[in-house]
Protein backbone atom coordinates (compact mmCIF):
# COMPACT_ATOMS: atom_id res chain seq x y z
CA UNK A 1 0.00 0.00 0.00
CA UNK A 2 1.04 3.29 0.52
CA UNK A 3 4.03 5.48 2.34
CA UNK A 4 4.22 8.05 4.74
CA UNK A 5 3.17 11.23 3.74
CA UNK A 6 5.70 13.56 1.95
CA UNK A 7 6.02 17.38 2.33
CA UNK A 8 7.96 18.81 -0.97
CA UNK A 9 8.60 21.98 -1.88
CA UNK A 10 5.37 23.60 -1.26
CA UNK A 11 3.25 23.79 1.96
CA UNK A 12 0.75 21.19 1.77
CA UNK A 13 -2.48 23.05 1.14
CA UNK A 14 -4.92 23.03 4.08
CA UNK A 15 -8.20 20.16 3.56
CA UNK A 16 -11.20 21.68 1.22
CA UNK A 17 -14.61 20.43 2.70
CA UNK A 18 -16.97 21.24 0.01
CA UNK A 19 -15.89 19.26 -3.01
CA UNK A 20 -18.44 18.91 -5.51
CA UNK A 21 -19.68 15.47 -6.24
CA UNK A 22 -20.87 16.71 -9.77
CA UNK A 23 -19.39 15.33 -13.03
CA UNK A 24 -15.76 16.94 -12.73
CA UNK A 25 -12.34 15.65 -14.47
CA UNK A 26 -8.67 16.17 -14.02
CA UNK A 27 -7.57 19.89 -16.16
CA UNK A 28 -4.62 19.62 -18.56
CA UNK A 29 -3.70 18.78 -22.12
CA UNK A 30 -5.25 15.72 -23.75
CA UNK A 31 -3.30 12.50 -23.49
CA UNK A 32 -1.57 11.28 -27.12
CA UNK A 33 -2.86 7.76 -28.06
CA UNK A 34 -1.00 4.67 -26.79
CA UNK A 35 0.92 2.96 -29.68
CA UNK A 36 2.08 -0.56 -29.45
CA UNK A 37 0.73 -0.49 -25.98
CA UNK A 38 3.34 2.23 -24.97
CA UNK A 39 2.84 6.32 -24.53
CA UNK A 40 4.35 7.95 -27.19
CA UNK A 41 5.13 11.70 -25.78
CA UNK A 42 3.05 13.85 -24.00
CA UNK A 43 2.36 16.49 -21.69
CA UNK A 44 1.23 15.62 -18.29
CA UNK A 45 -0.15 18.95 -16.35
CA UNK A 46 -0.62 19.07 -13.11
CA UNK A 47 -3.47 21.65 -12.51
CA UNK A 48 -5.45 20.79 -9.30
CA UNK A 49 -3.08 21.60 -6.42
CA UNK A 50 -5.99 21.58 -3.87
CA UNK A 51 -10.13 19.84 -3.94
CA UNK A 52 -11.02 23.36 -4.54
CA UNK A 53 -9.03 23.18 -7.95
CA UNK A 54 -10.21 20.17 -8.85
CA UNK A 55 -13.94 21.18 -8.03
CA UNK A 56 -13.04 23.93 -10.63
CA UNK A 57 -11.51 22.54 -13.10
CA UNK A 58 -13.76 22.06 -16.00
CA UNK A 59 -13.67 18.56 -16.42
CA UNK A 60 -11.69 17.47 -19.51
CA UNK A 61 -10.72 14.09 -18.38
CA UNK A 62 -12.87 10.76 -18.47
CA UNK A 63 -13.04 10.19 -14.60
CA UNK A 64 -16.91 9.40 -12.93
CA UNK A 65 -17.61 11.53 -9.74
CA UNK A 66 -19.09 9.61 -7.53
CA UNK A 67 -21.73 10.62 -4.28
CA UNK A 68 -20.64 9.10 -0.83
CA UNK A 69 -24.17 7.42 -0.88
CA UNK A 70 -23.29 5.84 -4.23
CA UNK A 71 -19.48 4.37 -1.98
CA UNK A 72 -21.74 3.02 0.31
CA UNK A 73 -23.84 1.13 -1.93
CA UNK A 74 -21.02 -0.20 -4.06
CA UNK A 75 -19.31 -1.68 -0.65
CA UNK A 76 -22.82 -2.88 0.99
CA UNK A 77 -21.72 0.02 3.31
CA UNK A 78 -18.37 -0.90 3.86
CA UNK A 79 -18.98 -4.46 5.07
CA UNK A 80 -15.88 -5.94 6.44
CA UNK A 81 -16.24 -8.76 4.23
CA UNK A 82 -15.45 -6.45 1.20
CA UNK A 83 -12.16 -5.21 2.97
CA UNK A 84 -9.25 -6.45 0.10
CA UNK A 85 -6.30 -4.56 1.90
CA UNK A 86 -5.30 -1.88 4.42
CA UNK A 87 -2.46 0.59 4.12
CA UNK A 88 -0.74 3.45 4.85
CA UNK A 89 -3.57 5.51 2.47
CA UNK A 90 -6.43 3.84 4.19
CA UNK A 91 -9.44 0.74 3.64
CA UNK A 92 -9.43 -0.69 0.43
CA UNK A 93 -12.82 -2.39 -0.54
CA UNK A 94 -13.91 -4.49 -3.14
CA UNK A 95 -17.54 -3.10 -4.94
CA UNK A 96 -19.63 -3.01 -7.48
CA UNK A 97 -21.38 -0.18 -9.06
CA UNK A 98 -24.25 -1.02 -11.11
CA UNK A 99 -27.59 0.00 -11.97
CA UNK A 100 -28.67 -0.31 -9.23
CA UNK A 101 -25.58 2.32 -7.39
CA UNK A 102 -26.19 4.60 -10.59
CA UNK A 103 -29.30 4.17 -12.92
CA UNK A 104 -27.75 3.80 -16.31
CA UNK A 105 -24.33 2.36 -15.30
CA UNK A 106 -22.92 -0.73 -17.17
CA UNK A 107 -22.32 -3.27 -14.11
CA UNK A 108 -18.37 -2.75 -13.12
CA UNK A 109 -16.51 -4.64 -10.24
CA UNK A 110 -14.37 -2.08 -8.45
CA UNK A 111 -11.65 -1.64 -5.67
CA UNK A 112 -12.58 1.68 -3.78
CA UNK A 113 -9.72 2.69 -1.63
CA UNK A 114 -11.04 5.11 1.18
CA UNK A 115 -8.80 7.87 2.44
CA UNK A 116 -8.10 7.47 6.28
CA UNK A 117 -8.39 11.05 7.78
CA UNK A 118 -6.25 9.57 10.92
CA UNK A 119 -3.74 8.19 8.32
CA UNK A 120 -0.17 8.39 7.31
CA UNK A 121 -0.82 10.09 3.47
CA UNK A 122 -3.11 12.49 2.76
CA UNK A 123 -4.82 15.09 0.31
CA UNK A 124 -1.92 15.60 -1.59
CA UNK A 125 -1.34 11.76 -1.73
CA UNK A 126 -5.00 11.85 -3.09
CA UNK A 127 -4.66 14.58 -5.31
CA UNK A 128 -1.79 13.05 -6.73
CA UNK A 129 -3.41 9.82 -7.99
CA UNK A 130 -6.18 11.45 -9.24
CA UNK A 131 -3.98 14.21 -11.02
CA UNK A 132 -1.53 11.64 -13.29
CA UNK A 133 -4.24 8.53 -13.19
CA UNK A 134 -6.62 10.34 -14.42
CA UNK A 135 -4.52 11.37 -17.57
CA UNK A 136 -3.05 8.40 -18.11
CA UNK A 137 -3.73 5.60 -19.63
CA UNK A 138 -1.47 2.48 -20.46
CA UNK A 139 -2.11 -1.70 -20.11
CA UNK A 140 0.50 -1.49 -17.37
CA UNK A 141 -1.16 1.18 -15.06
CA UNK A 142 -4.30 -0.03 -13.27
CA UNK A 143 -6.82 2.26 -14.57
CA UNK A 144 -8.42 5.10 -12.23
CA UNK A 145 -12.35 4.91 -13.14
CA UNK A 146 -13.02 7.57 -11.05
CA UNK A 147 -13.41 9.24 -7.50
CA UNK A 148 -15.60 10.82 -4.56
CA UNK A 149 -14.64 14.05 -2.78
CA UNK A 150 -17.76 15.05 -0.25
CA UNK A 151 -17.38 17.00 2.42
CA UNK A 152 -14.43 15.33 4.42
CA UNK A 153 -15.01 11.98 2.23
CA UNK A 154 -12.02 11.35 -0.08
CA UNK A 155 -12.55 7.74 -1.83
CA UNK A 156 -10.60 6.49 -5.21
CA UNK A 157 -12.62 3.89 -7.42
CA UNK A 158 -10.20 1.14 -9.30
CA UNK A 159 -10.88 -1.10 -11.95
CA UNK A 160 -10.35 -4.47 -10.25
CA UNK A 161 -7.60 -6.66 -10.04
CA UNK A 162 -8.63 -10.17 -9.01
CA UNK A 163 -5.70 -11.67 -8.48
CA UNK A 164 -4.04 -9.13 -6.12
CA UNK A 165 -0.64 -7.54 -5.46
CA UNK A 166 2.43 -9.57 -6.38
CA UNK A 167 3.34 -9.21 -2.89
CA UNK A 168 0.70 -11.64 -1.82
CA UNK A 169 1.21 -14.37 -4.18
CA UNK A 170 5.41 -14.17 -3.66
CA UNK A 171 5.36 -14.28 0.42
CA UNK A 172 2.15 -14.20 1.82
CA UNK A 173 0.13 -17.61 0.10
CA UNK A 174 2.06 -20.81 0.97
CA UNK A 175 0.13 -22.63 -1.40
CA UNK A 176 0.35 -20.16 -4.50
CA UNK A 177 2.98 -20.62 -6.97
CA UNK A 178 4.26 -18.16 -9.45
CA UNK A 179 6.02 -20.15 -12.23
CA UNK A 180 9.20 -18.86 -13.22
CA UNK A 181 7.41 -18.02 -16.52
CA UNK A 182 5.08 -16.37 -14.45
CA UNK A 183 7.67 -14.05 -12.56
CA UNK A 184 9.64 -13.28 -15.98
CA UNK A 185 6.01 -12.25 -17.56
CA UNK A 186 5.26 -10.25 -14.61
CA UNK A 187 8.49 -8.19 -14.69
CA UNK A 188 8.24 -7.34 -18.17
CA UNK A 189 4.63 -5.90 -17.38
CA UNK A 190 5.69 -4.13 -15.00
CA UNK A 191 8.99 -2.93 -16.88
CA UNK A 192 6.70 -1.79 -19.37
CA UNK A 193 4.18 0.34 -17.03
CA UNK A 194 8.17 1.99 -15.51
CA UNK A 195 8.97 2.86 -19.20
CA UNK A 196 5.64 4.34 -20.01
CA UNK A 197 6.03 6.97 -17.18
CA UNK A 198 9.47 7.70 -17.97
CA UNK A 199 8.50 8.48 -21.66
CA UNK A 200 6.17 11.22 -21.19
CA UNK A 201 7.31 14.46 -22.02
CA UNK A 202 7.80 15.53 -18.32
CA UNK A 203 9.19 12.19 -16.84
CA UNK A 204 7.19 10.65 -14.07
CA UNK A 205 9.08 9.42 -11.39
CA UNK A 206 7.37 6.68 -9.74
CA UNK A 207 9.12 6.47 -6.41
CA UNK A 208 7.60 3.48 -4.30
CA UNK A 209 8.01 0.35 -6.72
CA UNK A 210 7.80 -2.59 -4.58
CA UNK A 211 5.66 -5.78 -4.82
CA UNK A 212 2.31 -5.00 -3.09
CA UNK A 213 1.98 -2.30 -5.44
CA UNK A 214 2.27 -4.29 -8.30
CA UNK A 215 -1.65 -5.82 -9.14
CA UNK A 216 -2.18 -9.02 -11.26
CA UNK A 217 -5.46 -9.24 -12.95
CA UNK A 218 -7.28 -12.60 -13.79
CA UNK A 219 -4.79 -13.50 -16.25
CA UNK A 220 -2.08 -12.25 -14.22
CA UNK A 221 -1.07 -9.37 -16.51
CA UNK A 222 0.64 -6.62 -14.23
CA UNK A 223 -0.20 -3.23 -13.37
CA UNK A 224 1.13 -0.46 -11.24
CA UNK A 225 -0.86 1.11 -8.48
CA UNK A 226 -0.67 3.44 -5.96
CA UNK A 227 0.99 7.05 -7.76
CA UNK A 228 0.72 9.25 -3.83
CA UNK A 229 4.18 9.25 -3.92
CA UNK A 230 4.58 9.95 -7.38
CA UNK A 231 6.69 12.78 -9.36
CA UNK A 232 7.42 14.62 -11.96
CA UNK A 233 11.20 14.28 -12.61
CA UNK A 234 14.14 16.73 -14.18
CA UNK A 235 13.78 18.04 -16.99
CA UNK A 236 15.65 20.41 -20.09
CA UNK A 237 18.88 20.84 -18.50
CA UNK A 238 18.02 19.30 -14.70
CA UNK A 239 20.05 15.83 -13.81
CA UNK A 240 17.55 15.76 -11.26
CA UNK A 241 14.35 16.89 -8.56
CA UNK A 242 16.02 17.48 -4.84
CA UNK A 243 12.81 15.92 -2.81
CA UNK A 244 12.10 15.23 0.93
CA UNK A 245 13.11 11.15 0.96
CA UNK A 246 10.22 9.01 0.75
CA UNK A 247 9.25 5.40 0.13
CA UNK A 248 10.13 1.96 1.83
CA UNK A 249 13.05 0.61 3.06
CA UNK A 250 15.02 -1.78 1.16
CA UNK A 251 13.69 -0.40 -2.11
CA UNK A 252 14.59 2.86 -2.10
CA UNK A 253 17.77 3.48 -4.27
CA UNK A 254 20.93 4.85 -2.02
CA UNK A 255 22.16 8.17 -3.58
CA UNK A 256 18.32 9.13 -3.08
CA UNK A 257 18.77 8.09 0.63
CA UNK A 258 21.74 9.68 0.99
CA UNK A 259 21.04 13.04 -1.06
CA UNK A 260 17.23 13.49 -2.11
CA UNK A 261 18.61 13.65 -5.93
CA UNK A 262 15.30 12.10 -7.59
CA UNK A 263 15.97 10.66 -11.41
CA UNK A 264 14.06 8.01 -13.70
CA UNK A 265 17.40 5.56 -12.43
CA UNK A 266 15.79 5.99 -8.71
CA UNK A 267 12.94 3.55 -10.18
CA UNK A 268 15.13 1.29 -11.85
CA UNK A 269 17.11 0.37 -9.03
CA UNK A 270 13.41 -0.48 -6.98
CA UNK A 271 12.96 -2.78 -9.88
CA UNK A 272 15.97 -4.08 -9.95
CA UNK A 273 15.24 -5.30 -6.09
CA UNK A 274 11.98 -6.46 -6.99
CA UNK A 275 13.61 -8.39 -9.71
CA UNK A 276 15.84 -9.90 -7.05
CA UNK A 277 12.79 -10.51 -4.69
CA UNK A 278 11.16 -12.97 -7.98
CA UNK A 279 14.31 -14.42 -7.91
CA UNK A 280 15.17 -15.27 -4.49
CA UNK A 281 11.58 -15.28 -3.13
CA UNK A 282 12.93 -12.91 0.12
CA UNK A 283 11.84 -9.55 0.84
CA UNK A 284 13.76 -6.84 0.37
CA UNK A 285 14.06 -6.50 4.35
CA UNK A 286 13.64 -9.25 6.51
CA UNK A 287 15.03 -9.29 10.15
CA UNK A 288 13.59 -12.45 11.07
CA UNK A 289 16.78 -13.91 9.37
CA UNK A 290 20.79 -14.17 10.09
CA UNK A 291 21.88 -10.22 10.36
CA UNK A 292 23.87 -10.66 7.70
CA UNK A 293 20.91 -11.36 5.14
CA UNK A 294 18.32 -8.83 6.79
CA UNK A 295 19.25 -6.99 3.69
CA UNK A 296 18.28 -8.61 0.27
CA UNK A 297 20.43 -6.29 -2.07
CA UNK A 298 23.37 -6.02 0.45
CA UNK A 299 23.80 -10.25 0.94
CA UNK A 300 22.06 -11.09 -2.39
CA UNK A 301 23.70 -8.73 -5.20
CA UNK A 302 27.24 -9.78 -4.68
CA UNK A 303 26.19 -13.77 -5.64
CA UNK A 304 24.05 -13.02 -8.79
CA UNK A 305 27.21 -13.12 -11.02
CA UNK A 306 28.29 -16.80 -9.72
CA UNK A 307 26.36 -19.73 -11.26
CA UNK A 308 26.63 -21.95 -8.40
CA UNK A 309 26.10 -19.25 -5.80
CA UNK A 310 22.83 -18.01 -7.62
CA UNK A 311 21.31 -21.66 -7.51
CA UNK A 312 21.85 -22.38 -3.67
CA UNK A 313 20.33 -19.59 -3.10
CA UNK A 314 17.30 -19.26 -5.59
CA UNK A 315 13.77 -19.82 -4.77
CA UNK A 316 12.78 -23.54 -4.39
CA UNK A 317 9.81 -23.04 -5.22
CA UNK A 318 10.82 -22.51 -9.23
CA UNK A 319 13.49 -25.32 -9.31
CA UNK A 320 13.38 -27.07 -12.47
CA UNK A 321 11.46 -24.74 -14.47
CA UNK A 322 14.49 -22.43 -16.03
CA UNK A 323 17.36 -22.42 -18.38
CA UNK A 324 20.61 -21.52 -16.96
CA UNK A 325 20.53 -19.65 -19.84
CA UNK A 326 17.78 -17.86 -19.35
CA UNK A 327 18.42 -17.23 -15.79
CA UNK A 328 21.82 -16.14 -15.68
CA UNK A 329 20.71 -13.06 -17.95
CA UNK A 330 17.83 -12.32 -15.57
CA UNK A 331 19.95 -12.52 -12.91
CA UNK A 332 22.81 -10.34 -14.47
CA UNK A 333 20.24 -7.67 -15.42
CA UNK A 334 18.75 -7.54 -11.81
CA UNK A 335 22.67 -7.40 -10.78
CA UNK A 336 22.79 -3.92 -13.15
CA UNK A 337 19.66 -2.36 -11.61
CA UNK A 338 20.83 -2.88 -8.41
CA UNK A 339 24.12 -0.51 -9.60
CA UNK A 340 25.54 1.30 -7.03
CA UNK A 341 25.79 4.07 -9.54
CA UNK A 342 23.21 5.47 -10.71
CA UNK A 343 24.56 5.89 -14.41
CA UNK A 344 25.80 2.02 -14.16
CA UNK A 345 22.21 1.01 -14.42
CA UNK A 346 20.23 0.36 -17.90
CA UNK A 347 17.17 2.88 -18.54
CA UNK A 348 13.50 0.83 -18.31
CA UNK A 349 13.23 0.89 -22.30
CA UNK A 350 16.42 -1.41 -21.98
CA UNK A 351 15.32 -3.37 -19.51
CA UNK A 352 12.09 -4.19 -21.78
CA UNK A 353 14.23 -5.02 -24.76
CA UNK A 354 16.55 -7.43 -22.39
CA UNK A 355 13.48 -8.95 -21.01
CA UNK A 356 11.50 -9.29 -24.06
CA UNK A 357 13.17 -12.46 -25.81
CA UNK A 358 13.62 -14.01 -22.33
CA UNK A 359 9.69 -14.09 -22.32
CA UNK A 360 9.02 -15.25 -25.64
CA UNK A 361 11.47 -18.04 -25.32
CA UNK A 362 10.07 -19.21 -22.39
CA UNK A 363 6.84 -19.12 -24.01
CA UNK A 364 8.07 -21.24 -26.76
CA UNK A 365 8.92 -23.84 -24.64
CA UNK A 366 5.93 -26.53 -24.46
CA UNK A 367 4.16 -26.66 -21.00
CA UNK A 368 1.24 -27.81 -19.45
CA UNK A 369 -0.04 -26.01 -16.02
CA UNK A 370 -1.92 -27.98 -13.78
CA UNK A 371 -4.35 -25.98 -11.34
CA UNK A 372 -4.19 -27.55 -8.05
CA UNK A 373 -5.95 -25.49 -4.82
CA UNK A 374 -4.30 -22.44 -6.28
CA UNK A 375 -0.66 -23.68 -6.89
CA UNK A 376 0.71 -24.83 -10.42
CA UNK A 377 2.99 -27.19 -11.07
CA UNK A 378 4.94 -26.94 -14.46
CA UNK A 379 5.03 -30.00 -16.83
CA UNK A 380 7.07 -30.31 -19.76
CA UNK A 381 6.47 -32.34 -22.72
CA UNK A 382 7.90 -35.35 -23.43
CA UNK A 383 9.85 -35.18 -27.04
CA UNK A 384 7.22 -37.17 -29.50
CA UNK A 385 10.05 -39.22 -30.58
CA UNK A 386 9.17 -41.41 -27.75
CA UNK A 387 7.25 -44.74 -27.84
CA UNK A 388 3.54 -44.32 -26.70
CA UNK A 389 4.26 -46.44 -23.63
CA UNK A 390 7.56 -44.79 -22.57
CA UNK A 391 6.47 -41.47 -22.99
CA UNK A 392 3.27 -42.17 -20.71
CA UNK A 393 6.20 -43.62 -17.98
CA UNK A 394 7.76 -40.33 -18.20
CA UNK A 395 5.16 -37.72 -17.96
CA UNK A 396 3.67 -39.90 -14.67
CA UNK A 397 7.22 -39.77 -13.26
CA UNK A 398 7.44 -35.88 -14.33
CA UNK A 399 4.34 -35.08 -12.72
CA UNK A 400 5.05 -36.97 -9.34
CA UNK A 401 8.46 -35.12 -9.19
CA UNK A 402 7.31 -32.11 -9.78
CA UNK A 403 4.18 -33.06 -6.95
CA UNK A 404 6.96 -33.97 -4.63
CA UNK A 405 8.95 -31.04 -5.12
CA UNK A 406 6.06 -28.35 -4.79
CA UNK A 407 5.00 -30.41 -1.77
CA UNK A 408 8.73 -29.05 -0.21
CA UNK A 409 8.35 -26.28 -1.35
CA UNK A 410 5.50 -25.14 0.66
CA UNK A 411 7.11 -26.58 3.73
CA UNK A 412 10.19 -23.97 3.12
CA UNK A 413 7.45 -21.40 2.99
CA UNK A 414 5.43 -22.27 5.72
CA UNK A 415 8.48 -22.63 7.86
CA UNK A 416 9.72 -18.42 6.92
CA UNK A 417 8.25 -16.01 9.02
CA UNK A 418 8.78 -12.50 6.91
CA UNK A 419 7.93 -9.52 8.13
CA UNK A 420 6.30 -6.54 5.92
CA UNK A 421 8.88 -3.85 5.12
CA UNK A 422 8.40 -0.48 7.02
CA UNK A 423 6.99 2.36 5.22
CA UNK A 424 7.89 5.75 5.77
CA UNK A 425 9.88 8.89 6.23
CA UNK A 426 13.19 7.64 4.82
CA UNK A 427 15.00 10.19 5.06
CA UNK A 428 14.67 14.35 6.16
CA UNK A 429 17.42 16.35 4.44
CA UNK A 430 17.72 19.96 5.78
CA UNK A 431 15.59 22.52 4.16
CA UNK A 432 18.87 24.05 2.99
CA UNK A 433 19.25 20.63 1.07
CA UNK A 434 16.51 20.99 -1.14
CA UNK A 435 16.69 23.71 -4.54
Amino acid sequence: MGSCISVEEDELHKKQNNCSSNKAGVSGEPVSPMKDGSLSSNTIVIISKNVKDLRQSPGNGDLDIFTYEEMKLATKHFRPNQVLGDGGFGIVYKGVIDDNVRPGYETTQVAIKELDPEGLQGDREWLAEVNYLGQLRHPNLVRLIGYCCEGDHRLLVYEYMASGSLEKHLFLRVRATLTWHKRLKIALDAARGLASLHAVEKPIIYRDFKTSNILLDADFNAKLSDFGLARVGPTGDQTHVSTRVMGTYGYAAPEYVMTGHLTARSDVYGFGVVLLEMLIGRRAMDKSRPSREHNLVEWARPLLNHNKKLLRILDPRIEGQYSIKILMKVANLAYQCLSQNPKGRPVMSQVIEILEPLVTQEMSREEVTLQNGGGSLTLYEVPKSLPDNETKRNTLKSESERAGEAGKSEKVTGRSKSEPPKECDLYDPSPDGLH
